[in-house]
């Protein structure tokens, strides 16, 4: 084969020496210019760059949703290893073996789907053609190559989801084992020495079943043959009990029961705690023993978001199946599907909050895992849940075989060298600051407690909306700007209670976790004046501190202000409700120039466009 053939060729004419590349002391841009260029061209090439893909690739916050980076560090979806092949441009054979594994998989896919022959040449040329030309520099992330390599299958093929059928036999079988009654007697199989030897009470005994009826579909999930093999299917209950006897292994077991509340133990008692968990599926057929899994967990008070790819990525499970595959749609038919790719925080939170507790989303990919194009409604459920269980290989390699570490804890399920279901864990960064939308209400509830006091005083209650981070990188100032004239108001006014938005910001919040907070404060029908920041109120405070305007403060007040802008629109809410509440600042139309926040951001998502570094 011609591609097999070629060797990868380099042009490192004029780079120079190459500083070498080491993954737990990743490269920052700044040391060396020749591999900040190759660095640079890493992510264009792979189209993971967001300035040259702004609307494919997320944002660095948006990312941070997810990843915990260092300073001036850039996630990159691949291991380390992959990663530092590519940057020190190595004529690799571990490399090589990946493109090739990625262009074999498609000529095979040619081979068997397509039957005329000339439309089968054409397409293995085209296919070696691109290979050839996307190889040539070692640069590509093989499985970004195999993505495009597919993409090119299917446009030229017109073939929407070249495995849909082989998913939707995988996951009638694995459906018809799990409903058989020889699965079910052995799932159900009582070992008088495991659970009755003992006195042990009625709550006990149920903790040790949850716990063998769980152990046993962990074990059951890896194996392929539930889904792949026709033999099964004449399975007695004994075959099955050995299946489901398998042996759990890996350092996340133990974690993972207790952050489940799952008990071993005789001696332990008490009914586990509600969990949300973000779930990430990964093949048809091994999706109906997940599902199993999570019923059983949403039984036990637990809440899952279960995620699918966004469109086909050969047998990997996705959001059409879970919607259209028979055998998925029924086992799927009392899940909440959210279908929205951009989800705000307060739509989001009030979506979990809802008495479903399965639900589905689409992570915004077809790709095995890439959190760099991941949609931002992926994103902000990854930011509220309290772990993620991942399944498969494919996304334990993203997840374990780098030095990233995450803002959630991780659970990898997948089946090891020696057969057995391996479950491994790594722990969330511990630097990482989360504030969950309860932890949000209890503060908002605290804030609303003084100001419910402050009125028993019979004191006026005014809330003081400004700009704290509409201006990038000034968040500092700004909240020094409203300290200065909320004192100011202070001391000009007897019995006010005046609430200043700053003094509450805790580091770690975004613009997500604050506006669901405030607006939980702001709906509480204790404001009597409701003041937004004028210019006035800018010019005054530098005034107190002695010192001028500067440029970037010059004609600024509240409609300036993304945040500013949507809590008028609250505030005119409110006053429909409450009319001797009281709005002073700059008139309502002038809230016209602010839409919608960069995630992540304080500031108008447009503003990316002109305040870039």
């Amino acid at each position: 084969m011609e591609a097999k053939d070629d060797e990868m060729k380099f042009d490192d004419e004029g780079a120079g020496e190459q500083t070498p590349f080491d993954p737990q002391y990743p490269y920052k841009p700044g040391q060396d210019p020749s591999t900040d260029a190759w660095y640079t061209a890493f992510f264009i090439e792979n189209h993971i760059d967001y300035y040259a893909y702004p609307n494919l690739v997320a944002t660095q916050e948006q990312v941070r949703f997810m990843v915990y980076t260092e300073e001036n560090e850039r996630y990159y979806p691949c291991s380390d290893r992959m990663f530092s092949t590519i940057m020190r441009r190595e004529k690799s054979q571990f490399l090589q073996e990946k493109y090739e594994e990625a262009l074999y998989r498609i000529l095979d896919l040619i081979d068997r789907q397509i039957e005329d022959e000339w439309d089968k040449a054409f397409l293995q040329s085209l296919i070696k053609t691109k290979y050839q030309h996307e190889t040539r520099d070692g640069i590509m992330i093989p499985s970004r190559l195999e993505k495009r390599l597919l993409k090119i299958y299917i446009d030229r093929t017109q073939i929407e989801d070249p495995y849909l059928s082989k998913k939707a036999q995988r996951n009638q079988q694995a459906s018809r084992v799990l409903n058989s009654k020889a699965f079910q007697k052995a799932l159900d199989h009582v070992d008088d020495s495991l659970l009755l030897s003992s006195r042990d009470s009625l709550e006990r005994i149920k903790d040790r079943v949850d716990y063998l009826k769980l152990r046993r579909l962990f074990a059951l999930s890896v194996e392929r043959a539930l889904w792949e093999s026709d033999e099964i299917s004449r399975y007695t209950a004994e075959d099955h009990l050995r299946l489901l006897s398998r042996p759990l292994t890996g350092d996340g077991v133990e974690p993972l029961w207790q952050f489940l509340g799952i008990h071993r133990e005789k001696g332990a008692s008490g009914a586990p705690q509600s969990k949300m968990i973000l779930w990430l599926a990964d093949e048809a057929g091994e999706v109906i023993v997940d599902l199993a899994i999570i019923r059983y967990l949403a039984g036990l008070g637990h809440k899952i978001i279960i995620v699918f790819k966004r469109s086909p990525l050969f047998t990997k499970v996705d959001f059409y199946d879970a919607q259209e595959d028979e055998t998925l749609a029924k086992e799927l038919e009392d899940a909440l599907l959210i279908k929205e790719k951009c989800l705000g925080k307060n739509e989001l939170v009030n979506i979990l909050k809802s008495d479903k507790n399965i639900m589905a989303v689409s992570d915004g990919t077809c790709e095995n895992l890439n959190l760099l194009i991941a949609s931002t409604t992926f994103a902000r459920v990854f930011k509220e849940v309290e772990c993620v269980i991942s399944k498969g290989p494919d996304q334990r390699r993203r997840f374990f075989d780098t030095h990233f570490r995450f803002t959630q804890d991780i659970y990898s399920i997948a089946e090891d060298e020696n057969g057995s279901a391996s479950i491994w864990y790594k722990a969330k960064h511990p630097a990482v600051i989360r504030f969950s939308h309860n932890d949000l209400t209890r503060k908002a509830q605290a804030i609303i407690s003084q100001m419910q006091a402050a009125k028993d005083k019979g004191m006026t209650v005014i809330f003081y909306s400004g700009i704290i981070g509409s201006v990038p990188g000034k968040v500092d100032m700004a909240k020094k700007i409203m300290l200065t004239y909320t004192q100011f108001l202070k001391n000009q006014s007897v019995g006010t209670f005046i609430i200043n938005p700053s003094e509450h910001y805790e580091p770690g919040m975004d613009a997500d976790d604050l506006m669901f907070m405030w607006e939980i404060v702001q709906r509480s029908g204790l404001i009597d004046i409701w003041r937004f920041q004028a210019y006035h109120d800018i010019v005054k405070a530098f005034q107190i501190m002695k010192t001028k305007v500067p440029p970037e403060w010059v004609g600024k007040d509240a409609t300036f202000s993304t945040g500013c802008t949507k809590e008028m629109k609250i505030a005119l809410e409110v006053q429909k409700d409450r009319r001797e509440m009281q709005i002073i600042g700059p008139s309502e139309e002038k809230f016209l120039r602010r839409e919608e926040y960069g995630i992540g951001k304080m500031y108008d998502r447009r503003l990316s466009d002109i305040c870039l570094p």
